[in-house]
Parts: C-alpha cells; structure tokens; sequence
C-alpha cells in the first residue's frame, strides 16, 4: 500500500467527533448529561431529540461556543479545547445572522476576512452557486426569504471547505425545492468524504438523508444506528385470521409479543412475517392476510422519548 493508500485508510477511521462523559450543567440542571458520542468520517450523522434535549448546546460545546461543565470531547483527533481541531469545521448554529444592510455577497466578503484565507480565489461564487444564490448575490439580505437566509448561511458554512460541517435546523423556511436540492448537496459532501453533523427536528429529512442518527432526550443519547435499523427493529406484523381461530393464533404466535389490533388483527412485535405465517401453518391457522408494518423514524422518536419519560 502505498502512502496516499495510507493516509486515506487512515482518514476514513478516524472518528471525526468524540464525545466522553460530556455534562454541561447551568446550576444544578443538566442540559447535557454525560453525553456519549462518536460520529466518524464521511458520515451524515443526523442529532434529533424534542426541544431542551441538550442538541444545541452540545453542538456550542464542540465548536468552544459553550464550556462543558465535566467530560471531553474531540474534533478531528484534537481534544478540545485545542482549537486547531476547529481549523476545518463549518458551522451554521439556529438562524444566521447577517448585516441586512449588505448584499449576500458582501456579508460573505466580510466573513472571510475575519478568519483564515479561503482555500479557493474563487471560494464565494462556488458556495453562491452552490446554494442557489448566484442571481441574487448583490441583492441586500434584507430583500431575502427565510429559506434564501438559511441558504446563505450554509454558504458562510461551506467557503472555507470543511472536513467537518455542523448544521442546527438548516432548512428552516426552506420550500420543497430547497428542501431536495439541501438533501442532495449532503450526499454529495458525504460523498467527497466531508462529515455532516446534522441535528434537524424534521425527521422525514433526517430519514431520508443520514447513515446514522442519535436520538437525544433529557442530555443523554438514548438510540442510535442506521434510520432504516431503527424502524425495522420496531416493525410489526398484522395478521388477519378468521375470528374463531383468533385465540389459537395467539397461542401459537407466544414467542412474540403478541394483541389485538384496533381492527381486530392480531399485532405481532416482528418484522418476520415469513416466520409467523410458517408458525401458524404448523399449528393449522391460516393467515387471510400478512402485512409488515415499519413505524416511520417519527413514530421511532416518539414512542423512544415518550417511554424515556416515563409516559404511557
């Protein structure tokens, strides 16, 4: 293996974030409770949890915004509060700011020469273009939609060409279009091997979009793994079998969880539908219908924080 070979390999293990016994308290409340986080390289890591979950200010935490209380983290292999693990980290933190006064461009122009120089002379025209923004670059941001200020501010993100970007609800106010064209520039920056770190309370986006989602409640990550492992380990079958064998099926179907649906099938905690049918044809129960049934990442995320706390 030569050594680009190397350096690649070893860029693609590196975890990009690492989070260890994370806790930030404001005074004896914990809004972050140690946290336990990994995300790694190439990754779109989705962040979800109801509102006071602690997301934002982890996220403030990892770029030095906020002081953890206890714990550690680390970015791109530097433990904070090094600030070079920071060199190559975008961010767009709840709504951006910019001066409404100033066009898009301006704002941009502005911000790029308050920190390090941008990788590219022409950096800006690539992230306007990017962002769909190039035709109304000089227009004033005051003239903006909330989805063009939302667009913008992934530009600001984006110009300096992170390894790692770090986006709280990005597509705020954003409509359909923006929406897709927002999913497809995620998996092409995963595809070129920048990590996404993307926390959104929009979880049909999250599922559609992320290899990998954390699911956030009261400080402490309470679920993670693929979207489509998620919803599968909490698939159902619904069985529908004739109302005097409905009994005998329960027997037979013991090794699952097994109730009465609202329709009066049977609801079988499982995604083996194939194995059902093959235990109630050995006990002489035919099926008259089969169905499995996948919760969306939605129906995951509230039955999770729902039981979390302690609810019905």
């Amino acid at each position: 293996m030569d050594d680009i070979a190397i350096v690649v390999a070893h860029h693609r293990l590196v975890n990009v974030v690492e989070c260890r016994g994370l806790t930030k308290r404001y005074g004896t409340a914990a809004v972050v409770d140690g946290l336990e986080l990994t995300v790694g390289a190439g990754q779109v890591f989705g962040f979800v949890g109801p509102n006071g979950a602690g997301k934002t200010t982890t996220l403030r935490m990892l770029l030095g915004l906020v002081h953890p209380s206890q714990g550690s983290m680390s970015v791109n292999g530097r433990l904070l509060p090094d600030p070079t693990g920071l060199a190559q980290v975008g961010a767009m933190i709840e709504e951006p700011s910019f001066y409404s006064w100033m066009s898009g461009r301006r704002n941009l122009e502005t911000l790029a020469r308050c920190g390090a120089p941008l990788s590219t002379a022409d950096a800006i025209d690539r992230v306007l273009e990017a962002q769909g923004l190039t035709a109304v670059a000089d227009h004033k941001v005051k003239t903006y939609s909330q989805g063009m200020r939302q667009r913008l501010g992934l530009a600001a993100a984006m110009m300096r060409s992170p390894n790692l970007l770090i986006l709280d609800e990005p597509t705020n106010g954003m409509d359909p279009a923006g929406l897709r064209a927002f999913r497809s520039m995620v998996r092409d920056l995963a595809d070129d091997g920048v990590t996404v770190l993307l926390s959104s309370h929009l979880l049909g986006e999250v599922e559609q979009v992320c290899d990998e989602v954390a699911v956030l409640d009261r400080g402490r990550v309470i679920e993670h793994g693929h979207p489509r492992e998620l919803m599968t380990a909490r698939a159902q079958v619904h069985v529908d079998v004739a109302p005097n064998e409905r009994a005998v099926a329960t027997l037979l179907l013991r090794d699952w969880p097994v109730r009465a649906g609202d329709a009066g099938e049977l609801v079988v905690d499982t995604a083996d539908a194939r194995a059902v049918n093959e235990q109630l044809g050995r006990g002489g129960v035919w099926a008259t219908r089969l169905a499995v049934v996948r919760p969306s990442l939605e129906d995951v995320f509230l039955a999770l924080t729902r039981d979390d706390r302690g609810a019905g």
